[in-house]
Formats: C-alpha cells, structure tokens, sequence
C-alpha cells in the first residue's frame, strides 16, 4: 500500500507541494523587473559622479568667479586704453596708492580726453549723458570680494605686489575679466611666499614689466630690503 500511496500522491495537481510540479501560488515578477535593477544602480551610479564633477569644477573655490567678464554698461576696452595708449592704471584708479579701495573713474575723468576725442560716437553716449545730469555710469564691478573680507590695495601697491599679480594682463583685455580665484587659500599662500610677486615700486602697474633675472631672488632681496613680512593672521582680512 504504501507504494501506491506514494504514487498517487506525486500524480496530484499543482496545488500538492509534495508534487513534481514546482508552481506555487505567490507572485512572482517577471523577468525584465532585473532590467529596472540594473538601471537605478546606473542612475545612481551616474548622478553620484554628476554631483562630483559639479562640486570640484564648478563650485570648488578654486573656481570660483574665475573667467567672470559682464557686460558693462560703456564699452570700455583696457586693451585700447592702458595697452595701446599706454595708460597708467593710476589715471583712472585715483586711490590704488593710498586707500583701500582702488576706486572707480568719476565720468570727469573721462571726459578729459572725450571732450575732444570721439565727440560723436554712439558707444560713448552714456558718457556724455553722465557728465551733463551728473548722474554716475553703473559700471559692473569685476573683482568683487565678500563682505567679510578686507583688502588693502595701497598695501600692496606700497610693498611692490604688482597689479598684474592679481588682475591678470589687464592690458590686453578688450572686456576685463577675473583671472585669478582670489580665494583665502591663494591670498595666504602669497602671504606666506611673497617672492615671487614682489617688484620695485615704480612698475607696480607696469604690464608688461618682467625681471632681469629668477623673480624670486629679486623679490626675496626688495622683501629684506623693505621690511615685507605679510601677515597671516585672521584678523589681517576678517575684521
């Protein structure tokens, strides 16, 4: 008997799940379900380096503001004014040598050399208007430090830090732009290796000014000459 037992029990319907049949009654997702597995750990996987790439080459500091060049109200071409002409960056920026603020041309100043040059050119019509209302031009400032960061340009213009060393080759620029990070991390690395952007007095907006020899014997040599040690001590730029 127990043989034809066993048998008869192996011949029941899929319900038996002592059978040879192996179906049950759970549901069971079909096969290109794997596929939707797959394809999130892709997503993901994917959105992860996005978000690497997106931080340290678009918002990493080093980055930051760099190539920035808007659109100023005048077309103002430094290329043509201190590279061709050779206009002493002094001329426009009154107070780099003496005052923190480096300053912006009043319309006067333009209107030196425009009251004479260019009387008529359309590009120069905000000018005109500027001088006779006496209301300023709305330049676009470039270089534009936070808040809570001070800056002493006649500092730097007084120990022989070159403009160039923070504003690039102005002097070829048709739209300026910022070229350097200006971050804490390159201020204090200057601090604390100076050298190499140190230059007697007398070039300090000369562009095109180059030692005769290595920069950073010269500067190492104007530096003990003049007493240069910078400060890096936080109350130096957050005050």
């Amino acid at each position: 008997m127990a043989p034809e037992n066993f048998d008869q029990n192996q011949d029941q319907g899929p319900d038996n799940t002592t059978g040879t049949d192996n179906t049950t009654d759970k549901f069971v997702f079909p096969k290109w379900v794997n596929l939707l597995r797959e394809g999130t750990a892709l997503l993901a996987m994917g959105g992860l380096l996005y978000a690497v790439v997106l931080i340290t080459g678009v918002f990493s500091p080093e980055m930051s503001a760099m190539g920035y060049a808007p659109e100023q109200p005048v077309p103002y071409s430094h290329a043509l004014h201190a590279g061709d002409l050779g206009i002493d960056c002094r001329y426009c920026h009154l107070g780099v040598e003496t005052t923190a603020k480096a300053t912006l041309p009043a319309t006067a100043t333009c209107m030196n050399c425009h009251a004479t040059v260019k009387t008529e050119s359309a590009q120069l019509a905000m000018v005109r208007e500027s001088a006779t209302t006496g209301e300023p031009i709305p330049w676009v400032r470039v270089h534009d430090l936070p808040d809570f960061v001070y800056f002493n340009h006649a500092g730097h213009i007084q120990s022989g830090v070159g403009c160039v060393s923070c504003h690039g080759q102005v002097n070829r620029m048709a739209v300026v732009e910022q070229t350097e990070p200006l971050t804490m991390g390159w201020c204090i690395e200057c601090h604390r290796n100076p050298d190499a952007n140190l230059r007697p007095q007398e070039f300090v907006t000369d562009m095109t000014w180059t030692p005769a020899g290595d920069p950073a014997v010269l500067g190492a040599q104007l530096r003990a000459e003049h007493n240069i040690n910078p400060s890096t001590d936080c109350t130096t730029c957050h005050r």
